[in-house]
């Protein structure tokens, strides 16, 4: 395009460049048109993350991990230890949000912080690790809402025998946890296809719930509970009904339940494109929602651990989940009813959340041409504003995914067990590029300052612990049903991305791609590396933009 025209063409869009927001107008400086609302407050932003993480969820699902590998002391201690480390991996990715808030989040960030040539495999790699984990992560929430759902049926249909002792009549079987899987899969679909400004209204909802539940369900179990565990008890009591001949081993593998609760905060990240001053609500929301998850999870495990009355017995329960019997033993069946529905409200609105984060990633991935079918995933349905087909396919993903627990619990458990390792290394890998080519990095309004590159590198050393830690075996002997399938999955992941990479990939994805017309682009402030050049590619081949006929963006009115 000529001087002349580019002359004419800046008078033209000039006024609506001017209408833009400060948002909108960084977004553009990375490459990419706003396309999706702007309803999301800090305070919501938040919420996405602490709903992911939803402590109820996590410790509910894993407590009787945690009671046999390591016991009490492990829980307890063990809590603090990985809320200190992900502390530092959540300070470090807050960071690299405020400089890049974008819905790619980590893919975009490896790129961005990556010199020319090493920047389409680093985002490839970064990207792949993190959807895979994000799709783990959602079939797992879902599991775990539909097996409390199943134990909530199970205690509602429970009765006391002639000695006062409950009887379980209804023992959930696998084909009721998929039908139930699924049933709820769908429905949390279709409430994520709800307006943007309703959306912010049920994640500030959430995010009141997410608080209000642990504390809830400490205070009615600890009032009701016959008797109280001692403090000896809850801080010192070392159990290890694992199998595992190393006690150091068993308290390792302990950590487990806390690192996988801990896990998901990344959802602040990709849905920085919906929130308002995203620069600095999006680091806000990931550093809050893992402080905030620590205080409430410790408080819930301890309330949990005073509260236990029988330890064999909650170990060995009926319910399928340990927490439940203690909350039976504790306050009794009715109590105990009233306490599931609490906790199924708060996994819900995990579920719910988690679809959010995962269409999100899918958006933006497919929108940088890096997934199969990406012109049909990266659009945007302007009835809603939102990525509905990348909605329903992370949708169809996790019915997909629990069909394989029908035939084989093991292989189901193997394939969810990415979850935590698959989304910390994506965490690490743009960390490590960023401490690696540190002159690439600028920092957005929230800066580390000079404990940067410390707490950078106390993140990537955890995470590299945690990821040889979770691959190895976790009870013995080992047989091919209690087989920790983690590393199988890793290396799954690892060998395909790197397959396609090297078959194909490598020929046609050069990173993330610019969206903005040329029209766009002459009113824009491309961001720019250390050396000069557009550190946004825009290959003609690999993407197109697309425009619904008549449709401006209501940003473009405000």
């Amino acid at each position: 395009m000529t001087d002349e025209k580019k002359a004419v063409v800046a008078e033209v869009v000039a006024p609506a460049a001017a209408a833009l927001d400060k948002d909108e107008q960084r977004l553009n400086e990375l490459g990419y048109r706003q396309e999706l609302r702007r309803e999301l407050s800090t305070f919501t932003n938040y919420g996405v993350s602490l709903s992911v993480v939803c402590v109820v969820s996590g410790l509910t699902t894993l407590f009787g991990t945690g009671l046999t590998s390591g016991g009490p002391v492990v829980l307890v201690f063990g809590w603090i230890v990985v809320s200190f480390f992900t502390m530092m991996v959540g300070l470090s990715m807050a960071e690299i949000t405020s400089a890049f808030p974008t819905s790619g989040g980590l893919y975009f960030w490896a790129a961005m912080l990556s010199p020319p040539s090493w920047k389409p495999a680093m985002s490839w790699f970064t990207g792949w690790f993190n959807l895979c984990g994000q799709m783990a992560l959602t079939t797992g929430v879902f599991f775990g809402l539909s097996s409390i759902l199943a134990a909530t049926a199970s205690v509602g249909m429970s009765y006391e025998d002639d000695t006062g002792a409950l009887v379980f009549p209804y023992s959930p079987l696998p084909w009721h946890i998929v039908v139930i899987h699924i049933g709820l899969s769908i429905v949390t679909g279709l409430a994520n296809m709800l307006p943007a400004r309703m959306m912010a209204r049920i994640l500030s909802v959430s995010t009141v719930v997410q608080i209000i539940a642990p504390f809830l369900i400490i205070v009615v179990i600890l009032a009701r509970a016959p008797t109280h565990q001692t403090g000896s008890f809850v801080f010192t009591t070392y159990v290890n009904e694992t199998g595992l001949s190393s006690d150091a081993w068993c308290i390792l593998v302990g950590l487990l339940v806390a690192q996988y609760t801990l896990t998901g905060y990344d959802a602040s990240a990709h849905v920085t494109e919906e929130t308002r001053r995203a620069d600095v609500a999006g680091p806000v929301g990931i550093i809050l929602a893992i402080g905030v998850s620590t205080v409430t999870g410790f408080l819930y495990i301890l309330g949990a651990l005073f509260s236990l009355q029988d330890y064999d017995a909650t170990v060995g329960t009926a319910t399928g989940l340990p927490l439940v019997q203690i909350f039976l033993d504790a306050s009794g069946r009715n109590a105990t009813l009233v306490l599931l529905v609490v906790l199924l409200l708060a996994n819900w609105f995990c579920c719910y959340s988690s679809l959010i984060g995962n269409s999100r990633m899918i958006y933006a991935f497919s929108r940088d041409g890096a997934m199969p079918l990406s012109k049909f995933l990266h659009k945007i349905d302007h009835r809603f504003d939102l990525p509905i087909n990348a909605l329903w396919f992370s949708v169809a993903i996790d019915c997909i995914l629990i069909l394989i627990y029908l035939g084989n619990t093991t292989a189901f458990t193997a394939i969810t067990s990415i979850t935590t390792i698959g989304l910390y290394i994506s965490y690490a890998l743009p960390i490590a590029c960023r401490l690696i080519w540190a002159d690439r990095f600028h920092p957005g309004p929230f800066s580390l300052g000079r404990f940067s590159k410390p707490i950078g590198a106390i993140a990537v050393l955890w995470v590299s612990l945690i990821t040889v830690l979770f691959v190895l075996p976790t009870v013995a002997p080992l047989t091919p049903v209690n087989m920790n399938y983690a590393v199988v999955m890793v290396g799954a992941v690892f060998v395909g991305a790197g397959f396609a990479w090297v078959v194909s990939a490598r020929k046609w994805f050069h990173g993330p791609v610019i969206n903005l017309t040329a029209e766009e682009r002459t009113t824009v402030n491309l961001d720019v590396d250390v050396k000069g050049e557009d550190i946004v590619d825009a290959p003609e081949d690999i993407h197109e933009v697309h425009h619904e006929p008549g449709h401006v963006h209501p940003a473009a009115t405000a």
